[in-house]
């Protein structure tokens, strides 16, 4: 037991005070961590393709999608067109095309799953269980980029579905991004970035946190880790595996002018964000809504190494009425008050690779 503690709690608090995370500095034409390759095949494997070579089978093709979803949830057209919208433990969502300022997805769900954002027959299925292989370890980030391999070659994803046959081919890469965040539980907070160059403020609470609710996802994720990352929303599980129980952090622009979150503002379940500058975008953008949190490894799940199996864990941690870091307090079901003692939440940033000294 102690063991598990270290490895799940102490070893991301390390790798922030004492050294450089394996995230920094990684060029934007890097290789790629790793490649999914995904048939567009029913009984097709999926593997996931380090850079040497070392193959793993993360799931199989049950069913393939009849249709794409048009339009898709409002924040779907925020993501880059050709790439993941939304990583989650019960779905990735892909961006095909936006058009008239809607987008237009293709889900990839496990086979046992809740996720109304899918649309119905417009989701690849495979046998997985939620959490878990292409929705755990080897989920890809929010901005991944995917292409077709084709008969005759590879093609950019495009608005139409591939053919039977194809394979999608996600190159998952390992982005700059801070190795923690931190947010002020109250109107006006600070939300800061920790870098190794030093920290910033990238943004300021609107309306803070009080309470948690019954996001479905949640089922499938452990408390305090990533349930979902998409262009609009940061999701957090409060629940044990196998109950519901969480809460949002998402900016203001998907607060405004999405109609499916225009309750966010009357209820506690529901951290909201605006810019540092005041005006600008944030939907879409990195580091909170592009590119960086993944669900990360199941409790039984190992990836190539120690330090990719625990690193690629997006811990959440959490100061009750202005006390010490400690876990953040379990709350299944819908409560308005249940996390009325939160007065700072913190982020871990998922790693793979062994911190390195100067």
């Amino acid at each position: 037991m102690k063991k598990i503690l270290f490895a799940v709690f102490i070893l991301p608090v390390f790798f922030a005070l004492s050294f450089k995370a394996f995230a920094e500095g990684q060029p934007s034409d890097a290789e790629p961590l790793y490649k999914i390759y995904l048939p567009f095949e029913r009984g097709g494997i999926v593997r996931a393709v380090l850079r040497d070579g070392a193959e793993y089978a993360i799931g199989r093709v049950d069913a393939l999608p009849e249709r794409t979803r048009w339009p898709s949830y409002t924040a779907s057209a925020w993501g880059r067109p050709g790439a993941v919208t939304a990583s989650a433990v019960n779905a990735v969502h892909i961006l095909m095309s936006v058009e008239e300022g809607q987008g237009r997805t293709m889900s990839v769900l496990p086979s046992e799953t809740i996720a109304p954002a899918a649309g119905p027959g417009a989701a690849i299925v495979l046998d997985c269980k939620g959490g878990t292989s292409f929705f755990g370890a080897w989920a890809p980030p929010v901005g991944t980029k995917i292409s077709v391999l084709t008969p005759t070659g590879v093609i950019p994803l495009e608005a139409a579905l591939p053919e039977e046959g194809d394979v999608l081919v996600f190159e998952v890469f390992e982005r700059d991004a801070p190795y923690m965040v931190d947010f002020e539980n109250r109107p006006g907070g600070r939300v800061v970035a920790w870098r190794r160059s030093g920290a910033d403020v990238i943004a300021r609470v609107i309306r803070p946190l009080g309470g948690v609710g019954r996001f479905e996802g949640t089922l499938y994720q452990w408390p305090g880790r990533i349930r979902a990352n998409h262009s609009g929303v940061i999701d957090i599980s409060t629940s044990d595996y196998g109950t519901i129980g969480g809460f949002q952090i998402i900016p203001w622009d998907h607060a405004l002018n999405s109609k499916e979150m225009q309750s966010a503002w009357q209820m506690t379940q529901w951290m909201i964000l605006g810019p540092a500058d005041g005006k600008s975008m944030m939907g879409g953008t990195a580091p909170l809504f592009e590119g960086g949190f993944v669900p990360g490894p199941g409790r039984k799940e190992a990836m190539w190494d120690l330090w990719s199996t625990y690193g690629r864990k997006s811990l959440v941690l959490a100061r009750l009425n202005g006390g010490a870091w400690t876990r953040l307090p379990i709350a299944a079901g819908k409560s308005d008050d249940a996390l009325k003692a939160v007065t700072h939440l913190r982020v871990y940033f998922p790693v793979t690779g062994e911190p390195q000294r100067d």
